[in-house]
């Protein structure tokens, strides 16, 4: 069986951002904490469900949801470190890692997107 890159990608960074939440969590910072684990987490869920989507337009509706999770846990992780909830040094590597799966994640949407166009 084939090795998805997306899949261990989201998932590992899933798992960083739940260690983020608990330490946020114990700053008693709980409103931007708790947006940033439900986009983070649905990332993967949402990539996981395309890998078992039931067609291609299935397959490009999941990747596409986990392209705007990937954009909003950016979004809420710039809003972190610009908010001084967070040190600028704690976030930087997560905010790395998630342009590189919004990257990821837009490439794919758009490839599959052409595909399915040319059919």
């Amino acid at each position: 069986m084939q090795k998805s890159i997306i899949k261990e990608k989201s998932y590992s960074f899933a798992l960083r951002v739940i260690e983020l939440y608990r330490i946020l969590l114990k700053q008693n910072e709980y409103i931007l904490s708790k947006q940033l684990l439900r986009s983070a987490t649905s990332i993967g869920a949402n990539v996981e469900e395309a890998l078992a989507g039931q067609s291609r337009a299935d397959f490009l509706s999941k990747m596409s949801i986990a392209s705007k999770e990937a954009r909003e846990s950016n979004y809420w992780l710039r809003l972190l470190r610009d908010s001084h909830a967070i040190g600028e040094s704690e976030v930087e590597s997560l905010l790395k890692e998630s342009e590189a799966i919004v990257n990821m994640l837009t490439s794919i949407v758009k490839t599959t997107g052409v595909s399915k166009k040319q059919l």
